[in-house]
């Protein structure tokens, strides 16, 4: 009884708790209990309604480009577009419609808003290579895929009657993994061509900013159809808020065999390449030649038939020291003739007979400065000549690795998708060392000057310097011999830099219509034009937009130098004093310089870009010139005490004290550090300055014997050949940096262990290049300058 009188109360309870549970979820629940979750969200009240309109994402507002709103908006023969390209945009679009597979890759090479927009991504590239890809035959390309296990034929093929071949299965060895070659192809109604836009947004949230787009379109719509076309596959809010600035096609695409500079590259490649064939074969012919001479030597010594060789219709041959002479016979008339030779010394006494010297002819010394074999030995070579200070070895390799490090970031910076992280690692304090990177320049000059100066007095006065100053017989002299060096410079440095420079010029107009990328200079339109600037040395008195190799302002400014310094020490070969007092004012001259520029326009270096004021302060001679002098200074010094100075040990400490101060304080020491208008001034004006009287104590103290371990570092006889090759790795190694980022399909995503292992790898490859250029152009020039000059070297074999 009791069961039966709770049964009613517990059904009346259960239909309770439905209609309760009925109101909560929705008064217009559907019966279908799948569909639920779905018809809960679109019963929400109209307040929500209305906020969900007027609420746009990010990923909305960034859709620049996207085949539904094409779709949506395109109608044939509406817009101004070309005629063929208004046909091939309808069948592409119906293709997207009956979703078909080359239609579907078409849409899928194109790029489009991802992710970290606010964090530098402004590279909305797609994949120009797929888009190259899609449509080829297998001969065209061959690529790889996973399997996919439902291969299924297209609506297009099925219209055209055409299938796909079965796909070959490829073992992979040990990786276990399967992979797939594609050995048929989606074929497409026609050609595709790949197109760069540079858009503009403008939101009011954000600072306006460039967006590069490449779109993957039909081959014949133009530059001016793809803007109108990249307007319709904008919405409604990108359409408002964006400008398409620029559209880059591959319809006028570089052809470098038009162009007569790759004719003229290739031409002097081919020659010298011929030359270094043959200058290494004949040098070789000559080693050997010399070798089996020295061996007949010593097989007459081992068997005791030196001393029979009287006869004077023989040649007789001598190996002093190595070298091989060939005695031509003198007139005697006790043997019918011919003089007998006199055998009596031994061989170790030298074979002294009555010899002359056969000289190579002027042809073949120059033939043999291609040789390839002798050219490595000098690059390589271990030891150094009297006249240079070992030390500057060490200083350019170190330097020459921290200039690639610089260019690097640079370029890698440039070309990322997340190019905010950059003002992360700027915060970091060991990351001074690269905003700080100018010193490495600095230390260029502070060297060249050093050496100048040095080289200049001890080769002229030969320890001497009484030998400078005997009146106007020595002035003329003096200007002479500087006139010599001012055309053995341009010489050796041109022929190379002229070589690298056409290079620049028709790589950088390839990629200027071939890379998705734009190039960071505009060296393909520069190079051109203002070439001959360079050629002259004069690039940096010109706006940097029409500089050529923007890196070769250094090359500029050393030869500038070059000649300033060279009037100093000609005028201190008769006037001493009155040379001091230029260089004093020289020097006060480019402090007070740059001093009134950098506080004119308000420059920060705590704050702004290391490359900030290019064009006004970092390139300008007259902002440069302190190192110069102050290695002029320090070679003068070296000279002038033989390298040979005695100092107490409180003045060797205290010195590397004072220069490890000054020098780490340059580098650090604007970390976090708030500078007032008159202190960046003079930051500005004296740190370059600042930074050569650092170096100038190391190379003093390395130089005269107190260097220590330093000087074994800076002295590294393993450090010799990439010093000696340091011009042409200065030369190439933009050119390499360059090549990397152009030839990418998508930006670099910035990381430490990236960019180390692509410092690294360019770092290496800008030496190999560097190693071929000077061996096939820098090291044969001087060979050949040497032969041809007034002391002209002399080979014996």
């Amino acid at each position: 009884m009791r069961s039966k009188m709770h049964l009613p109360c517990i059904t009346l309870l259960l239909l309770f708790a439905t209609c309760v549970y009925t109101e909560e979820v929705s008064t217009d629940a559907p019966s279908n209990a799948a569909e639920e979750p779905i018809l809960r969200v679109r019963s929400l009240p109209t307040t929500t309604n209305v906020i969900e309109k007027n609420w746009t994402s990010l990923s909305e507002m960034l859709d620049i480009f996207s085949a539904r709103n094409l779709v949506k908006n395109w109608i044939e023969g509406k817009y101004p577009v070309g005629v063929q390209c208004g046909k091939d945009i309808t069948t592409y679009i119906d293709a997207l419609k009956n979703e078909e597979m080359w239609a579907l890759k078409v849409d899928d090479a194109s790029g489009r808003f991802t992710n970290g927009y606010f964090w530098g991504n402004s590279y909305f590239t797609g994949s120009a290579t797929e888009c190259d890809y899609i449509g080829k035959t297998p001969s065209h390309h061959t690529y790889s895929k996973k399997h996919v296990e439902d291969s299924k034929v297209t609506t297009f093929e099925k219209n055209h009657e055409f299938h796909t071949e079965s796909h070959k299965k490829i073992n992979m060895g040990f990786s276990g993994a399967n992979s797939w070659s594609e050995t048929d192809f989606v074929e497409t109604p026609f050609q595709l061509g790949f197109y760069m836009l540079k858009l503009s947004i403008n939101v009011s949230y954000t600072p306006t900013k460039l967006i590069h787009l490449g779109v993957c379109l039909p081959f014949s719509c133009t530059a001016s159809d793809v803007a109108v076309i990249g307007k319709l596959a904008a919405n409604e809010f990108a359409a408002k808020h964006s400008t398409i600035e620029k559209v880059r096609d591959q319809h006028n695409l570089y052809d470098m065999y038009t162009d007569p500079v790759f004719w003229v590259l290739s031409g002097v490649s081919v020659v010298v390449l011929i030359l270094m064939i043959l200058g290494t074969g004949y040098d070789y012919y000559l080693t050997k030649q010399a070798a089996r001479k020295r061996n007949v030597i010593y097989d007459l010594e081992k068997h005791g038939k030196l001393d029979r060789l009287t006869n004077g219709d023989r040649k007789v041959i001598n190996a002093v020291q190595g070298e091989v002479y060939l005695p031509v016979p003198v007139a005697d008339s006790n043997s019918n003739g011919v003089q007998s030779i006199n055998n009596n010394n031994s061989h170790e006494n030298g074979l002294q007979t009555s010899t002359k010297e056969e000289q190579l002819s002027i042809f073949e010394e120059l033939l043999l400065s291609f040789s390839v074999t002798a050219n490595v030995k000098i690059i390589c070579d271990r030891n150094v000549g009297r006249d240079t200070i070992s030390t500057v070895h060490g200083l350019r390799a170190i330097s020459m690795a921290w200039v690639i490090l610089g260019h690097t970031c640079i370029i890698v910076f440039k070309y990322s998708d997340n190019m905010e992280y950059r003002k992360v690692v700027e915060k970091r304090f060991l990351f001074q060392t690269i905003t700080n990177g100018a010193f490495s320049v600095d230390t260029f000059f502070f060297m060249g000057g050093l050496l100048v100066s040095f080289l200049y007095f001890r080769t002229n006065a030969k320890g001497d310097l009484k030998r400078l100053t005997q009146g106007t017989r020595g002035f003329a002299a003096g200007t002479l011999k500087f006139i010599g060096l001012l055309l053995y410079r341009f010489c050796r440095l041109t022929t190379p830099y002229m070589f690298v420079l056409g290079l620049v010029e028709v790589s950088m107009k390839h990629f200027h219509t071939n890379s998705v990328f734009e190039p960071p200079t505009a060296d393909h339109y520069n190079c051109p034009n203002y070439w001959w600037r360079n050629l002259l040395y004069i690039n940096t008195w010109f706006p940097v937009e029409q500089m050529c190799m923007l890196w070769s302002w250094y090359l500029a400014d050393d030869t500038q130098f070059y000649i300033v310094g060279g009037v100093i020490l000609v005028l201190a070969t008769n006037h001493f004093k009155i040379a001091a007092c230029a260089l004093v004012s020289l020097l006060v001259s480019s402090w007070v310089t740059t001093g009134y520029i950098a506080l004119v326009n308000n420059h920060m270096p705590s704050l702004d870009d290391p490359l900030a004021l290019f064009d006004k302060i970092y390139d300008k001679p007259w902002t440069r010139l302190g190192p110069y002098l102050i290695g002029m200074t320090v070679g003068y010094f070296l000279f002038k005490t033989d390298c040979k100075v005695k100092m107490s040990k409180t003045t060797v400490v205290v010195g590397w004290l004072l220069s490890s101060a000054c020098l780490l304080s340059l580098l650090y020491g604007l970390y976090e550090a708030e500078l007032t208008p008159v202190t960046a001034a003079a930051y500005s004006s004296l740190s370059h300055s600042a930074w050569a009287l650092g170096l100038a104590w190391i190379v003093i103290a390395c130089s005269t014997g107190y260097g220590g371990y330093v000087n074994k570092i800076l002295s590294w006889p393993l450090l010799y050949p990439f010093s000696r090759v340091t011009y042409c790795s200065y030369l190439v190694h933009p050119l390499v940096i360059r090549l990397t980022a152009m030839n990418l399909d998508s930006p670099f995503h910035l990381g430490k262990d990236i960019m180390m292992i692509t410092f690294l790898g360019q770092l290496v490859l800008s030496y190999v290049l560097s190693f071929v250029v000077s061996i096939a152009f820098e090291a044969p020039v001087v060979s050949m300058l040497k032969i041809v000059s007034p002391k002209k070297r002399k080979r014996i074999q």
